[in-house]
């Protein structure tokens, strides 16, 4: 008589109804893993199935994570689904776009709440779990756009800068267990990210050379499982870019980041 198979790890991605979230859900999907996957749209229901299509089981959570009680639904969830979380990828985020003295207060407070402070909360919940077994992977995605000051998308880059940091903090206090962590950090990217920040009349929302999530989503796919710090991810040009900004002055890098997130620079 032989023995049950062992069942798949379980990973847990947010954000993953579209972009670099789903695109990692396959990630996960195609080497082996069943998923949670959480989004707060409808688009969520296309992606379970590509998901499900792949191979994997999937539990899907609509859940709007600005909201303290829906992490802990997701949280609840998590931990009843029968077996340990072997990885989770953070991804959930948003961006607004525009001169700071006129965007709308409510939705740079929404970013701050979704992609610092419930960043904050569900790593809490997850590295917990994973430190009192020693064992698991997270990886939170950053951006290029936390190595420096991003004129006309301050409180976003701000944001990001603050999950890279939390991400290298929490990752040198678990540098004696067997969790790691990992930061991503991709350049612009071909989602729905300019739409939805109201990007697309900039030079950088424009563009047609944004690099494809897949690859993104395959090279952070990648460094989580080698357990590496950071992993800039696209294109050559935008590792290059991204490695760059980090060692130019905060005022020269702003300066030329510039011309590329004025509003209305795509007219230019």
């Amino acid at each position: 008589m032989t023995d049950a198979a062992a069942p798949r790890p379980l990973a847990l991605v947010t954000g993953a109804s579209s972009g670099i979230g789903l695109e990692l859900a396959k990630q996960f999907a195609d080497n082996g893993f069943d998923l949670v996957v959480v989004a707060e749209d409808d688009e969520l229901d296309a992606a379970k199935l590509q998901l499900q299509q792949r191979g994997a089981a999937v539990s899907d959570i609509r859940a709007d994570l600005t909201e303290r009680a829906e992490v802990e639904k997701v949280v609840a969830a998590v931990r009843g689904a029968g077996r340990p979380l072997a990885a989770a990828a953070l991804n959930a985020g948003v961006g607004v776009a525009g001169r700071f003295s006129e965007t709308d207060l409510d939705a740079e407070l929404g970013i701050v709440q979704l992609n610092c402070a419930s960043t904050v909360h569900l790593a809490k919940r997850v590295v917990q779990d994973m430190v009192a077994r020693d064992e698991g992977r997270i990886l939170f995605t950053s951006s290029v756009a936390s190595q420096a000051p991003e004129p006309f998308q301050a409180v976003y880059s701000a944001s990001k800068a603050f999950v890279q940091f939390l991400a290298l903090g929490i990752r040198e206090e678990l540098s004696d267990t067997n969790v790691t962590v990992t930061a991503l950090l991709p350049g612009p990217t071909d989602t729905e990210f300019f739409d939805r920040a109201d990007a697309t009349d900039t030079k950088l929302g424009a563009s047609d050379s944004k690099d494809d999530p897949a690859q993104v989503a395959r090279q952070g796919f990648e460094g989580l499982m080698k357990g590496e710090a950071s992993v800039f991810a696209g294109s050559v040009t935008s590792k290059l870019m991204g490695k760059l900004s980090a060692v130019l002055p905060d005022a020269i890098a702003g300066k030329s980041h510039k011309p590329m997130t004025a509003p209305g620079s795509a007219q230019g």
